[in-house]
């Protein structure tokens, strides 16, 4: 009995010493979606851009309608203009996206969940290291639209009147969001970066104990669209569509063909009624 005994705790131990020398077990990961490839340089980009100039969100449906992508690209029409100018439609968003991915975050804090104020702003700080915008921003060419997912994070205002002017810096031409804004006011007055977001509503609170970043340029979701890194951004007032990089030429074509159609019959229209041409109809009459 003695020997089965010490057999017993041999076991034991052995089995110990096993548990504790396996390594942490972390889960591999895996993408299923891979970025595109594509042509990015100065060049490319200004053709497309070119293409693109001045043309309005339902041209560009149009023409995604004639390739056989219908209402593919075309986010949620709850995707809304934070502010308008319908004197110089300098609200009107035209560039290349670079996605940004927010998840909820994993630490929150409660009442007397600090001793005093220094450690709350040193908590503050470390949290907002996990959502910086560096990384993203950095990523970036002028010209580019950042675009987010917030993932259903309502309460959380990551574009605010600061932050935003400073993407404005580094070259961004627009922000889309499923989410929200905070600081609307100030954002709205100064016209600094179009943004657009749900429902046009603002996101009152800080992003630590709220989000953290997961991920940046990869495919992700917002409004109801699968946006790649690269993929062309189109909005105004009616919404915001997207465009597949490798369909961006053939689209922006058929667009401004649509487009021009449209506006010469306006400009008829205008002359008929007796309204005075605007920078709208202008290049579309004899009078240029």
């Amino acid at each position: 009995m003695k020997t089965i005994g010490y057999l017993f705790q041999l076991m034991l131990l052995l089995a110990t010493v096993n548990v504790a020398a396996q390594e942490p077990y972390t889960p591999e990961g895996v993408k299923m979606l891979e970025n595109k490839s594509f042509d990015n340089s100065d060049e490319a980009r200004q053709e497309i851009l070119d293409i693109y100039k001045d043309l309005r969100v339902t041209d560009v449906l149009d023409g995604m309608d004639l390739i056989g992508l219908q209402d593919i690209g075309l986010m949620h029409n709850d995707i809304r203009p934070l502010w308008r100018n319908v004197d110089d439609f300098s609200h009107r968003v035209l560039g290349f996206a670079v996605t940004v991915r927010y998840v909820p975050t994993d630490v929150r804090v409660g009442q007397n969940s600090f001793d005093n104020t220094d450690d709350a702003k040193t908590w503050k700080s470390e949290q907002y290291g996990r959502a910086s915008d560096r990384g993203w921003v950095k990523s970036g060419k002028p010209g580019d639209v950042v675009v987010m997912d917030v993932n259903g994070v309502e309460e959380t205002g990551n574009i605010g009147s600061n932050n935003s002017l400073g993407w404005a810096e580094a070259g961004f031409v627009g922000v889309i969001t499923n989410g929200g804004a905070r600081d609307t006011d100030e954002i709205i007055k100064t016209k600094g970066i179009p943004v657009y977001c749900r429902d046009a509503y603002s996101t009152r609170g800080i992003r630590p104990g709220r989000l953290i970043i997961e991920s940046y340029n990869f495919p992700m979701n917002c409004g109801g669209v699968l946006v790649y890194p690269g993929d062309l951004v189109v909005a105004d007032g009616d919404g915001v569509i997207v465009v597949p990089r490798e369909h961006a030429l053939q689209v922006g074509e058929l667009a401004r063909e649509v487009m021009e159609g449209d506006q010469k019959g306006r400009a008829k229209r205008y002359e008929n009624l007796g309204i005075p041409l605007d920078e709208t109809v202008k290049p579309y009459t004899e009078e240029k």
